[in-house]
């Protein structure tokens, strides 16, 4: 019945293990079960042994399972319970294997130098045989290897339960250590002769047998009490996901093949009952976006991670739909990567309100500049009636010299030289402004920030002179190019330094001055800095001056400096003001070097 039940215990851990490869526990625990059968199939031909030798063979070949039992029981705890003295069952291990060569060099087994005489026995009525021998000195090593061993699963027990570990594991900790207690005690008892009895240690594995029964028993009641959790959880996931509109997905990496739920089916444009395979998903891709799928995967499968894009999907039909998703690799035991799984959202209509938000943000920018040109055109007027004036002029002038019957054609070349380069500042004027008054989307690329400077002081030149402030470009040190938007950077730079003129608008003259600045900031970016000699700003106010419709200004929108934060956070940088250490106030605001320019 021992025997039976142990090859039992031995398939079934043998078959857990077979379905899970990193279940080594169970694959040692099948090895103990077996060698106890073996043990107890030998232990009966030792009770019913008839002559010394039969006996002694049957005693020296016992050795050989209770070495395998021990070295499986180790295993076992070791696999299970993943703690305790490893030294103590390395030395255990250790001096058993080493003992065993002297169990068929030395006596007639490792526990009897010489067996004398057989005795008979009665155990529940029935005749067995016992032993008068002499016993073999190796066996105190044997002895002194199983009580390592007691005392490895015993301190094992202990910390695991110190751990909070206090389930099956544990359990079969404590019987295993009572079995290997409770056995070594009968040993020593039978083989130094201090009892005349039959061996019987295979019985006192019964504990253990009926630990792991009860074990199996209660892993079976957890199983199905999971089982109906997991349905019951499977349930409300499925309703949860029909109710986000979202799309489930898996891939297995070694068939290739992709399970998906009708909702993401609907999405990609497939059929209920169409295949799915990896090149029919990516030619539903948009081309743009493939790429970067790709790169995004591959990168997500080397680092056993996860991946989020969002991409364009062309359905059979030519409808575009914008689509978020977002997968995480699984890996196998080896860490390779076995598979993918993750979920998807149908995000078009978001990009819709996103391109509409964008579109009315850049025709809020568009009036502000026009405000902006609105508050210049006196000073733009006299700038462009200047050089207007001084073609007029030479333009008679040289008509003069044209009357004359002999002019002077070095002159007139003269003449004629001012006149193109009074043309040119004039349409140089006029450029700036219809690059600042055009509605155009944003378009980033490498700026020279001073050039940018010098853009924006021309701009302002004859608005400055008009209110007699004093208006000073700084650029400090060989500044690296910034990725901006050209026209957008001028219309902040722009709304910043007006802003500053009309802070010292009341002073007395000589006092009336605005500071530009730019300077190369650590982090890869290029900080810019307005800063006026005006009344400042009080401390609570700091923030408020970014909202909409918050303005200091009689006639003021309270939109500017709105219109310019949105701008400047467009670009990858910040906005913020605060006092100037000595008198008026300073706005800052970074934006990020362009690539390879740092």
């Amino acid at each position: 019945m021992l025997v039976g039940a142990c090859i039992t215990l031995c398939a079934v851990s043998l078959w857990a293990w077979f379905r899970d490869r990193a279940a080594r526990a169970h694959l040692a625990f099948s090895g103990a079960a077996l060698s106890v059968a073996v043990y107890a199939f030998l232990e009966l031909t030792l009770l019913h042994a008839q002559t010394i030798d039969a006996y002694a063979v049957s005693a020296r070949w016992a050795q050989v399972p209770i070495t395998t039992l021990l070295v499986s029981l180790a295993a076992f705890v070791h696999f299970s319970l993943g703690t305790g003295r490893g030294w103590l069952a390395v030395c255990a291990v250790g001096i058993r294997v080493a003992a065993l060569p002297a169990n068929f060099l030395t006596g007639q087994s490792l526990n009897y130098l010489e067996i004398t005489a057989l005795r008979s026995a009665r155990i529940l009525g029935e005749p067995v045989s016992t032993v008068v021998a002499v016993p073999n000195p190796w066996m105190l090593l044997v002895q002194a290897s199983g009580l390592l061993l007691t005392l490895f699963v015993a301190d094992a027990s202990v910390t695991a339960w110190r751990r909070g570990q206090r389930g099956a594991s544990v359990r079969m900790g404590v019987a295993i250590a009572l079995f290997l207690l409770a056995g070594h005690v009968q040993a020593i008892l039978v083989f130094w002769g201090y009892v005349q009895s039959p061996i019987t240690i295979s019985v006192l594995f019964v504990v253990v047998i009926g630990v792991m029964l009860y074990s199996i028993a209660d892993s079976v009641a957890r199983s199905s009490a999971l089982t109906r959790a997991l349905r019951a959880s499977e349930q409300q996931a499925a309703l949860a996901v029909d109710a986000a509109h979202m799309g489930i997905w898996s891939r297995d990496m070694s068939s290739e093949s992709i399970w998906a739920n009708p909702t993401w089916r609907a999405m990609f444009g497939f059929a209920a009952d169409e295949p799915l395979t990896s090149r029919s998903l990516l030619e539903r891709i948009h081309p743009d976006d493939r790429s970067a799928l790709q790169v995004a995967l591959a990168r997500a499968i080397e680092h056993a991670g996860e991946y989020q894009l969002e991409v364009r999907v062309v359905l059979p039909d030519g409808q575009v739909r914008w689509i978020a998703a977002l997968g995480r690799v699984e890996s196998g035991p080896g860490g390779a990567a076995v598979g993918t799984r993750g979920a998807t959202i149908d995000i078009t209509q978001r990009k819709h309100a996103e391109h509409e938000v964008l579109r009315l943000r850049q025709d809020i920018a568009h009036v502000g500049r026009v405000s902006v040109m609105g508050q210049l055109a006196a000073a733009l007027a006299h700038e462009i009636n200047q050089p207007l004036g001084a073609i007029l002029r030479n333009a008679e002038a040289a008509a003069l010299f044209m009357d004359d019957p002999a002019p002077d054609l070095a002159e007139v070349r003269l003449i004629l030289d001012d006149i193109r380069q009074d043309d040119q500042r004039a349409s140089a004027v006029i450029g700036r402004l219809r690059r600042l008054l055009q509605r155009q989307p944003i378009e980033k690329c490498a700026l020279d920030v001073g050039r940018l400077l010098d853009d924006v002081a021309v701009l302002l030149r004859s608005d400055a002179a008009a209110r007699q402030v004093h208006v000073e470009f700084d650029v400090v040190g060989h500044l690296p190019p910034i990725l901006g938007d050209r026209v957008q950077l001028q219309q902040v730079l722009l709304n910043l330094v007006l802003n500053g003129m009309d802070a010292v608008d009341g002073l007395a003259d000589g006092f009336r001055s605005v500071r530009v600045t730019a300077r190369e900031e650590p982090g890869q970016a290029v900080e810019i800095s307005v800063a006026d000699t005006g009344p400042g700003i009080a401390p609570d106010a700091l923030e408020k001056v970014f909202e909409s419709f918050y303005t200091t200004k009689a006639a003021g929108l309270g939109m500017g400096l709105s219109i310019s934060r949105s701008l400047v956070e467009a670009h990858g940088g910040r906005l913020w003001a605060e006092p100037d250490c000595a008198t008026g106030a300073r706005f800052r605001f970074t934006i990020p070097i362009a690539a390879g320019g740092g």
